[in-house]
């Protein structure tokens, strides 16, 4: 059996992980405690058995939301990354932490009697490119590229760049 490896970690790169195996159990919960943990309308997750699970950079904060569960994000740049039962041989992570979102697809919904009234609306929705040719697009774009802090989606041995240390 081939095993997957999967890495990810937070925008600012303060914590890294490695996941080696099968996520399993991938979806999208649109419970409200999910809502308010991505600070988005829903939390996409999936999980991993804990031995097979590694921070390999930085140690995340945690919240603990409820009895059974904490969520584990980054302390520096805010970055939600875990959803943990501490008691379970799995941990859950956020599935848009990941270095390659699209390496994992979710496969059902919970937490259905939260879902924003207009999610089933969104193909529908107009649709709109970031860079939509302008000057100033072009320039924003540029600007962005120039400054940009968040971690590339890729482990590296250290983060930040050594130039940005000083």
């Amino acid at each position: 059996m081939i095993r997957r490896i999967f890495t990810g970690g937070c925008q600012c790169g303060a914590v890294r992980y490695r996941a080696e195996g099968t996520l399993d159990d991938p979806h999208i919960c649109h419970c409200r405690m999910c809502q308010k943990a991505a600070g988005n309308y829903f939390l996409p997750l999936a999980n991993i058995k804990r031995d097979d699970f590694l921070i390999t950079r930085g140690q995340p904060s945690w919240f603990q939301s409820s009895q059974l569960v904490r969520r584990g994000f980054c302390r520096d740049c805010g970055t939600p990354l875990f959803y943990d039962m501490p008691n379970e041989d799995f941990l859950n992570i956020a599935l848009g932490s990941l270095d390659d979102p699209d390496d994992v697809q979710p496969v059902y919904q919970s937490g259905i009697e939260s879902r924003v009234f207009w999610f089933s609306h969104l193909p529908r929705l107009r649709e709109k490119e970031t860079d939509d040719g302008s000057e100033e697009s072009a320039e924003r774009h540029l600007i962005v590229l120039e400054t940009n802090r968040q971690h590339p989606d890729y482990d590296t041995v250290h983060w930040p760049p050594e130039e940005d240390l000083s």
